[in-house]
């Protein structure tokens, strides 16, 4: 008989079921995640069987089979193309290897950068480089969902790729992300609603709160969310990252008592920002105190003739103007359109705006733009264009009052914090000029930082907000800046009032 024609069979012993198990919970080590963790405790299951001397092969065969299912979907992951390209002039390029350093050596990093640093869309492609975003999702949060749609846009232009495939986003209402999504934006809220079906996160290996300044009760909510979590998820990152110089609280509520996270700050703008203060409030008995519209109106002619002056009438010329609210932006809008600026478009942006009217303010166009918007754009969201600013300083906020027990949206006086983050949006791309309207003394006088939003609302809304959550006891719970005791005990006392709690 020929030789090739001679068939051999394998006759070495088929494992044995303790082999297989071995050699299964080996395996959970190349799957995703959020299977892994279920993999493994349907196997310490089979362990259990075996003991007592139960069948387990068709257990077994169950878990392999869920093991290659999961082991594909991580290969296809793997395998997908992007383009890491990093823009040069970002500054937060020039700090990409000590920021990659500190991601890999550490649990937790904070990255302070100013606006216009490029963090928001650059540290996502680092988490990608250092092979973050496979085995689960890089979730990157935003206080904002218009924030969220438009850094879901802007990160998938810069890695060449659609919108909804390796980068996606989900904000209430609208899920636009894929099993193909690697890097996920979302409100805080989004984040923190899905502790409630995985308390361990385990969808995410990476995940990113930007615009931690903020303080909002959800970015609170999920600092301290995130800081009981990360000693049981040591393979869990987490980046948080401040536009503003206060980040040592950050800083050492994520560390140890004598070594505090490591942080990472980047400097911001690249062109000077020249500040002119125009108060609204005269000091001249002759003059009359100008309205909030006169006093838009005034600056836009002012940035006219800084225009002529310094010969600004070629490249960038759009203006962004802050406006407390809706009514505000009307009513501005109303006052400059009947002004007849030559060559302006008025453009509104606010929270509200359907998506094909915000997308409005990032398209291409000729001549002048004047967006007027809510400090939807003081933050994460950049306007393209911006070339001067007019800030009145103000902000609409919610501040619970315990002598009248309600919660009113007074409208307040930004912090220093707040001021600058306002004027950074103008010294992005050329010189700039940000028009106060308020005094420098006023600045001066201001506080330098927003209270955060825990210090300032009802707290019986936070109890039934962390009950609802399963976040546990409030006093117990490690915020950033823990509530008053005093208060907490007055939320209580109301929700047994209105039977609400036992």
């Amino acid at each position: 008989m020929e030789a090739d024609s001679i068939v051999t069979t394998d006759t070495s012993p088929a494992p044995t079921d303790s082999q297989r198990l071995a050699s299964l919970q080996q395996a959970t080590g190349s799957v995703m995640l959020r299977d892994a963790e279920r993999l493994e405790r349907r196997l310490a299951g089979l362990y259990r069987r075996q003991r007592d001397n139960k069948p387990i092969s068709r257990g077994l065969d169950e878990v392999q089979r869920e093991l290659e299912r999961s082991h594909q979907q991580l290969s296809l992951r793997e395998a997908q193309k992007i383009a890491l390209n990093y823009p040069p002039e970002l500054p937060v390029v020039e700090r990409k290897e000590d920021i990659v350093n500190a991601i890999r050596d550490h649990q937790v990093v904070v990255v302070a950068g100013e606006t216009g640093s490029g963090k928001t869309t650059q540290l996502p492609k680092m988490c990608l480089e250092l092979g973050r975003g496979r085995r689960g999702l890089i979730g990157h949060t935003q206080p904002r969902r218009l924030a969220a749609r438009s850094v879901a846009s802007r990160l998938a232009e810069e890695l060449e790729v659609s919108l909804g495939e390796q980068v996606g986003y989900q904000v209430r209402f609208t899920d636009q992300s894929s099993p193909t999504t690697l890097v996920k934006l979302m409100t805080d809220g989004i984040l923190l609603a899905e502790t409630q079906n995985d308390p361990l996160l385990l969808r995410y290996d990476t995940i990113i709160i930007d615009e931690a300044h903020e303080r909002s009760l959800n970015i609170d909510f999920l600092l301290g969310y995130l800081k009981r979590l990360l000693p049981k998820r040591p393979d869990l990152k987490v980046i948080i990252t401040s536009a503003t110089i206060d980040v040592e609280r950050f800083a050492k509520h994520f560390g140890t008592a004598k070594t505090p996270a490591p942080v990472v700050e980047v400097t911001g703008r690249t062109y000077p920002v020249e500040v002119h203060y125009r108060p609204l409030v005269r000091d001249e008995d002759d003059e009359e105190d100008r309205t909030l519209q006169e006093g838009i109106l005034h600056a836009v002619e002012e940035i006219e003739a800084v225009e002529r002056e310094k010969g600004w009438l070629h490249g960038p010329r759009d203006v962004l103007v802050f406006l407390p609210g809706e009514r505000e932006i009307r009513e501005t809008a109303d006052t400059l359109r009947r002004a007849e600026l030559k060559g302006t478009e008025i453009l509104p942006l606010y929270a509200r705006l359907s998506n094909e009217e915000q997308n409005r303010v990032f398209a291409p166009h000729r001549g002048r733009r004047i967006v007027l918007a809510t400090n939807v754009a003081e933050t994460s969201l950049t306007v393209p264009g911006i070339r001067y600013v007019i800030d009145p300083g103000l902000v609409r906020i919610s501040r619970y009052s315990y002598r009248s027990k309600i919660q009113p949206l007074p409208v307040e006086a930004v912090s220093q914090a707040s001021a600058n983050q306002r004027k950074g949006r103008c010294g992005r791309i050329a010189e700039g000029v940000c028009i106060r309207l308020y005094s420098e003394e006023d600045f001066l006088s201001r506080p330098g930082f927003t209270d955060p939003e825990i210090q300032r609302t009802n707290l019986a809304s936070v109890i039934l907000s962390m009950l609802g959550l399963k976040l546990g006891d409030i006093e117990a719970f490690p915020f950033v800046d823990p509530p008053d005791s005093r208060f907490v005990k007055d939320g209580f006392r109301l929700l047994f009032e209105l039977g609400a709690v036992d």
